[in-house]
């Protein structure tokens, strides 16, 4: 993802390591550091107005005490590690006392204008770029990635891990962080303090979280930027209308996706408490697929346009009616989508729901789906294991606008009561049953051996 100002990871090199770790780690060296650069920190309140670990602003001179001044550190991690810079803004020099009133970020300086764009310069980047990036992140470019990882009390080796999960690239040692970088750090590095959660955890926390919304920030900015930034009046760009949008979606945007958030969890979390405690993590789950035919021929033939939108109109048909019926979707893959479902009988109906959605669309291609039933791992958010590859094998060998299932899903629909396994079940039940199946061919399926699939459709009448 094209990232204005991303976060950093360890490309400060060893020395910006091993010296956020001495800053870090709460030897006596460090503490003494702290104690003689600091000066006045009871009155500084922390790193910039942070409300950071006490003297951080001011470790050994490091910088900006009152949160007015140059960092010392800028210039790269040896000059932290050696003490050396500048005196904290305000004057007064190691000793001086800091004035609480600067360290506000509510009150930004009135040249910060004039010295973002300098900084878009010097660094290359569009002026605007810079304003839309602070607007954004509510604080203007404060820290080197050393910086950051000190201020927040962490190793640069484990805030460069968390930075590389969360989806950022290399950055050196830029002055691109913020307040909110630290705060991210201390929220992350705390939470493994505490014993809540495991580093693997909170580095896979980092690293889902980024997934998710790296793609979500990507769909949004193309949307909204694209589709309602016309310039208004000849002459304006495009980038100057974009700021008073961001202005006012921002505020509307987080607070909706907060509120999602908060409800997937408490989905998410009710299945877990319903569920046994050997499915937690490796449950019994209906795996589908569900593939637009065609789809290779369909890109050397339409024009980039009309593909966007066919894919488009797939996915969120495929999202509806997954939603719609009980399922979740777990990922779209442009022509293909997976989702799962609790039992076989609900991934029976949106499977055949997708077929007959699509089947009356006349600006669709031909859909196949393939489904499974079995046990399943998951992981951040995705499934994995035989049962995956089983149904995605079924769905490389379904006729067109068609269902297939393997021999467990057909039991287990049998079981339940939604389908007869035979033909002489029927006459007396036949009112019962939702769904048919036929059975099909035994063949060999790459990797997975000799499978029996079962065609399944909706049972007429």
């Amino acid at each position: 993802m094209d990232n204005d100002s991303p976060p950093p990871n360890a490309s400060g090199g060893e020395a910006a390591s091993d010296g956020a770790r001495a800053a870090s780690g709460g030897d006596s060296a460090s503490g003494d550091a702290r104690a003689e650069g600091s000066g006045g920190a009871a009155g500084s309140g922390g790193a910039a107005g942070s409300g950071g670990a006490e003297g951080s602003g001011g470790v050994e001179g490091s910088g900006e005490a009152a949160g007015g001044g140059e960092p010392a550190l800028s210039g790269g991690p040896e000059d932290g590690a050696d003490g050396g810079g500048g005196e904290p803004d305000g004057g007064g020099g190691a000793g001086g006392e800091a004035d609480p009133g600067e360290n506000q970020d509510e009150d930004p300086d009135p040249d910060q204008d004039q010295d973002l764009g300098e900084a878009g310069v010097e660094s290359g980047e569009h002026p605007l770029a810079l304003r839309l990036e602070q607007l954004i992140l509510g604080a203007p470019r404060r820290y080197t990635p050393f910086q950051a990882a000190r201020t927040a009390g962490v190793s640069m080796d484990l805030a460069s891990r968390f930075w590389r999960a969360m989806g950022f690239a290399d950055i050196g040692q830029a002055k691109a962080l913020t307040e909110a970088d630290v705060l991210a750090l201390r929220r992350l590095a705390g939470l493994v303090e505490a014993g809540l959660l495991s580093e693997s955890m909170a580095i896979q926390v980092a690293r889902s979280t980024g997934q998710t919304t790296a793609r979500l920030a990507d769909w949004q900015t193309d949307s909204f930027l694209e589709g309602l930034t016309e310039p208004p009046e000849p002459g304006m760009t495009r980038a100057e209308v974009a700021y008073p949008l961001v202005e006012l979606l921002l505020p509307e945007l987080e607070e909706f996706l907060i509120y999602v958030w908060r409800r997937q969890v408490a989905a998410a979390t009710s299945r877990v408490v319903q569920s046994d405690d050997e499915e937690a993590v490796d449950r019994r789950l209906a795996v589908g697929f569900a593939d637009l035919v065609g789809f290779t021929r369909l890109t050397r033939r339409l024009e980039e346009e009309e593909l966007g939108e066919l894919v488009e109109a797939f996915e969120t048909t495929a999202a509806d009616q997954v939603a719609a019926y009980g399922g979740r979707l777990i990922k779209t893959l442009g022509d293909e989508v997976l989702f799962v479902a609790d039992d076989p009988g609900t991934a029976a109906e949106i499977g055949i729901r997708l077929i007959e959605t699509m089947t009356g669309d006349e600006t669709m291609p031909a859909l196949r789906v393939g489904m499974a039933f079995g046990t399943v791992t998951t992981r951040m958010g995705d499934v994995f294991g035989t049962t995956v590859n089983l149904a995605s094998r079924l769905t490389s060998i379904a006729p067109r606008d068609a269902v297939l299932v393997d021999g467990d899903f057909a039991e287990a629909l049998g079981a339940a009561g939604e389908a007869p396994l035979s033909e002489a079940d029927v006459d007396a039940t036949a009112e019962k049953y939702r769904f048919a199946l036929q059975p099909m061919w035994r063949r060999p399926v790459r990797g997975l051996g000799v499978v029996e699939p079962w065609l399944l459709s909706r049972r007429e009448g």
